[in-house]
């Protein structure tokens, strides 16, 4: 099998056995279209694709996570189960060659998503160790989606906006900027709709929104069955109104800002937050007792939280990602050594029958010989 330094992937493959997780091979030419659905622009932009003989949309391996999933779906196998995986992938890249060697884990099945999360995160800096890569030369940083997801709604953003903010997170430009749309004056993008139904769409008349809607495809002679419903249009356009007159005050757009501005210990994290949402009686529910949750089994799994970094406004910029995600760099630098999260949707827009929660983590192994090479390991 194909990897950056023989004696660091077997050292992995033992490490990866020990921990329960069962060797998996899969096709380095891979359907395109379960990555241009699920991985997200980031990802997207960088594949190698190509066309099959039937015209299907083709690509190199450009990570394991997704076939990984695809063949525990096609092979039906049992729950829970962990998988290994070592070779290659293929992303374009400006500072590194377009082939290089990936390691992990992806861990399907686990309801207790607490130790799931705990055991990721454990297994990924058992990793690093075992490649050679001191803990005391790590940066290590965790962030929660689901937490800024529980925010939104604690803030009581209409649906639209959530989907919108939510898409950016992980991207701090992307989500600054949208932050700004949100604090300014109502946008000009319904300058096109007609009155009578702008008036119908703020007061959520969805019923009488549809039968306008009906009326004026019928008097304009347009089919009703082909393209969207008049109840398709109607649900859309209360949304898109919503969406763009929806404003936050001086007060919410603050308590969002200050939450995200958390950066610090994840031992001291669980206190910040409880304090911040305290503040203004907002409940984060379930979130937080997630949240605090996975802190106790990290404990558990001798992860030590004075040595995490939690920040709340970060993410990794892949779409299926819906909780923990987390990395681990060189201390300073800012490519990951190693970096997960869990992704509970994948599986069923994958095509599993039920869903089925899922963790995981990729280790870069040409960024770990490098600095394994360096002495930063001694």
């Amino acid at each position: 099998m194909p990897t950056s330094d023989d004696a660091m992937g077997d050292a992995l493959d033992r490490l990866f056995a020990t921990r329960g997780a069962a060797l998996a091979e899969t096709a380095i030419i891979l359907p395109a279209e379960p990555y241009l659905d699920t991985a997200g622009e980031a990802l997207r932009r960088r594949i190698f694709l190509t066309r099959g003989e039937g015209g299907e949309n083709l690509c190199l391996r450009p990570d394991f996570t997704i076939p990984v999933c695809m063949r525990h779906i096609a092979e039906g196998a049992d729950l829970p189960r962990r998988y290994s995986y070592r070779g290659l992938v293929f992303r374009q890249r400006a500072d590194g060659p377009g082939e290089f060697v990936q390691a992990g884990i992806e861990d399907l099945g686990e309801e207790n998503r607490a130790t799931a999360d705990a055991r990721a995160v454990a297994d990924a800096l058992a990793s690093l160790e075992t490649c050679g890569v001191s803990p005391d030369h790590l940066d290590v940083i965790l962030g929660d989606q689901g937490l800024f997801e529980a925010v939104l709604r604690a803030l009581g953003l209409p649906e639209g906006w959530q989907r919108r903010l939510i898409r950016t997170f992980g991207h701090d430009g992307q989500l600054r900027a949208a932050l700004e749309n949100l604090s300014r004056a109502p946008e000009s993008a319904l300058g096109d709709v007609a009155p009578d139904l702008l008036d119908l769409a703020r007061d959520r008349e969805e019923g009488a929104l549809t039968r306008l809607i009906r009326m004026r495809m019928e008097e304009a002679g347009l089919p009703l069955h082909s393209g969207r419903s008049p109840g398709e249009i109607a649900a859309r356009l209360i949304e898109k109104v919503a969406v763009a007159e929806a404003r936050l005050g001086e007060g919410p757009l603050q308590l969002l800002e200050t939450f995200l501005a958390i950066d610090c210990p994840l031992d001291e994290a669980g206190d910040r937050l409880a304090d911040l949402m305290g503040t203004v009686g907002l409940d984060l529910g379930r979130a937080m007792t997630a949240f605090q949750t996975r802190n106790l089994a990290l404990q558990a799994a001798n992860v030590d939280l004075a040595r995490v970094t939690y920040r709340a406004a970060f993410g990794r910029p892949i779409d299926y990602y819906t909780g923990l995600v987390f990395e681990a760099r060189e201390r300073g630098a800012e490519d990951p050594l190693v970096g997960g999260g869990r992704y509970d949707r994948l599986m069923t827009i994958l095509g599993a029958d039920m869903p089925i929660p899922a963790v995981g983590f990729s280790l870069w192994l040409d960024r770990i010989e490098r600095v394994s090479n360096s002495g930063v390991s001694a």
